[in-house]
């Protein structure tokens, strides 16, 4: 009888915490929605710049700022799609890989 009624009592807290878990999914979706936009505008804005001027500021190569840049889209698009345990993960190194371009190398190569 008293496996019955923690039973009942568990019940009766799991409608909250599914109310929080989803929140906190779309949350990380829309974190991951918003990085899929800037790591997308930084890549964008490498792609028109030239390769001469990343030499001439002393920065990494054109390609290597492609590469980290397409990399932050495809880690935000997993975080947003929700691949395993790395949901929130995922966004927030691609966060970092594009708003280190967008704010360290953009100004000096533009």
């Amino acid at each position: 009888m008293t496996d019955a009624l923690a039973l009942t009592s568990q019940l009766a807290v799991a409608p909250v915490w599914i109310w929080v878990t989803t929140i906190q999914g779309l949350l990380y979706q829309l974190f991951a929605l918003v990085i899929l936009v800037v790591a997308i505008a930084a890549l964008v804005k490498c792609l028109s710049k030239d390769s001469q001027r990343f030499e001439i500021a002393f920065k990494r190569t054109k390609q290597f700022w492609l590469a980290m840049t397409g990399g932050a889209c495809m880690l935000a698009l997993l975080g947003l799609l929700g691949f395993g345990p790395f949901t929130l993960l995922f966004p927030v190194a691609a966060a970092v890989m594009a708003t280190v371009y967008l704010a360290d190398v953009n100004p000096e190569v533009s």
